[in-house]
């Protein structure tokens, strides 16, 4: 361990005075083309949204969630000049996200296969859900309102197939159509004592499409830009 230590001490100065005394033009210098260095930020900026996917698909944040953080970090980016500092930034950025993803898999239950099943379930009951409505709006051109309850969707879910939803993975479907459509509202039927779960959207209010259209079937996603 002596050895090498010494080994690297011989590379630095003998005292932090002489360290000091060095100035900052004998500091050596690399100098790279400015192509070449605006090739290695797009590449960072490519791993960040790789990385920004995957937070994304994992649910760790969610798309308005997520696009509101990268439009902060793209409008820091566009407001610093050097490039090496959007570099830092970039890499400053990153750090945040690895560390969300941290968190997630130390939370994440030892049965991470199923919860992934059934997440991917719960995704594609709302799409059919978000497909409906869309169906439904568009054949309905008078409509003002569109409203689909839990019983109407079980019913929608039974059509396709599968087997029997229950109530309970019923209005988890809907709570993440929702999620996936900002324009739809979740919450109970008014004066049912049954507090039937449904949801309802103005039908000028559903003009803005869907992320799951947006950043899933076009191919889109949120992305940081320089």
């Amino acid at each position: 361990m002596t050895n090498v230590v010494g080994a690297i001490n011989s590379f630095l100065p003998a005292s932090q005075d002489a360290y000091s005394s060095v100035s900052q033009s004998e500091d050596p210098l690399l100098e790279i083309p400015a192509s070449e260095l605006e090739l290695v930020l797009r590449e960072a900026t490519d791993f960040f949204n790789q990385v920004a996917g995957l937070v994304q698909e994992a649910g760790i944040l969610r798309g308005r969630e997520l696009a509101r953080w990268i439009a902060r970090a793209s409008a820091s980016l566009k407001a610093t000049g050097s490039p090496t500092e959007k570099l830092m930034l970039v890499f400053a950025y990153l750090r945040q996200l690895l560390a969300k993803l941290r968190e997630a898999l130390k939370a994440r239950p030892q049965e991470g296969s199923k919860v992934i099943q059934v997440c991917s379930k719960i995704q594609a009951r709302a799409i059919q859900i978000i497909d409906y409505i869309k169906t439904t709006v568009a054949e309905g051109s008078q409509r003002k309102e569109i409203a689909i309850d839990s019983q109407q969707a079980r019913i929608l879910f039974s059509g396709s197939g599968e087997e029997p939803v229950s109530r309970k993975e019923t209005i988890r479907a809907m709570k993440r159509a929702e999620i996936l459509w900002p324009a739809l509202r979740c919450g109970h039927r008014p004066n049912d004592g049954r507090q039937t779960t449904r949801l309802i959207a103005k039908v000028d209010d559903l003009q803005d499409a869907p992320h799951c259209d947006l950043w899933q079937r076009s191919g889109r996603r949120i992305a940081l830009s320089l």
